[in-house]
């Protein structure tokens, strides 16, 4: 059974992804940030809550250590801030933290057990407001932090071997804490991309942006 490391999956798209690979078989870590919702979410879906702090570089070292071995990883943890980027540095920092610093650690310790077994995933959840073909939109830093990490997800998938699959993806607009009740998608229709990307075969693309499991522009 393979291993799957949601992250913020205690609710929205994450708990989405999270319901979905549970359903497909997979042993799943629900990444919370809050145990304790992390564990009624866990429980509700089957899955095994894990206290994971996204923006703490130590929470990760614990959360990687008490894991163990994953063959999945989906970087769905995110923030959305709100006025103009140049205005909040505290922002930017905690927005590069959370979309940003926290994969690519998550990467840094989950990747060398991933190309030692010649299989791995890596899902990164992205936005259409991180794409520079859409102007690095949205509030505050959020867009700066969404085309980092998709700049992340090309280099990554340049230096690791074909067996590891890295990809980014845009969710839509989803009807969640943070997308709002007026969004167009359900929390289920913005995972659907996340768990085709967490469940490619071998001969699945690697190092792509897509929504709705086609290709889009960075």
């Amino acid at each position: 059974m393979k291993r799957a490391l949601v992250t913020g999956a205690n609710r929205g798209i994450g708990l989405a992804i999270a319901k979905g690979l549970v359903e497909q078989g997979y042993d799943v870590l629900l990444g919370a940030r809050d145990f304790a919702a992390g564990e009624k979410a866990a429980n509700q879906i089957g899955a095994t809550a894990l206290h994971l702090d996204v923006a703490n570089p130590d929470s990760i070292a614990k959360a990687v250590q008490t894991a163990g071995p994953i063959d999945v990883l989906v970087n769905n943890a995110g923030i959305l801030g709100s006025g103009s980027i140049l205005n909040d540095p505290e922002d930017f920092l905690d927005s590069m933290a959370v979309m940003v610093h926290g994969p690519y650690l998550l990467m840094h310790h989950l990747t060398p057990h991933m190309a030692a077994q010649d299989f791995g995933r890596i899902v990164n959840v992205s936005s259409g407001w991180g794409a520079f073909s859409d102007g690095v939109a949205g509030p505050a830093a959020y867009g700066v932090a969404k085309a980092a990490l998709n700049a992340l997800t090309v280099a990554s998938a340049r230096t690791l071997p074909n067996t590891v699959k890295v990809n980014a993806m845009c969710p839509g607009w989803v009807r969640t804490r943070m997308g709002g009740t007026g969004a167009d998608r359900s929390a289920e229709e913005g995972a659907d991309t996340a768990i085709w990307l967490a469940t490619l075969g071998k001969d699945g693309p690697t190092g792509g942006f897509f929504r709705d499991r086609k290709p889009i522009d960075w």
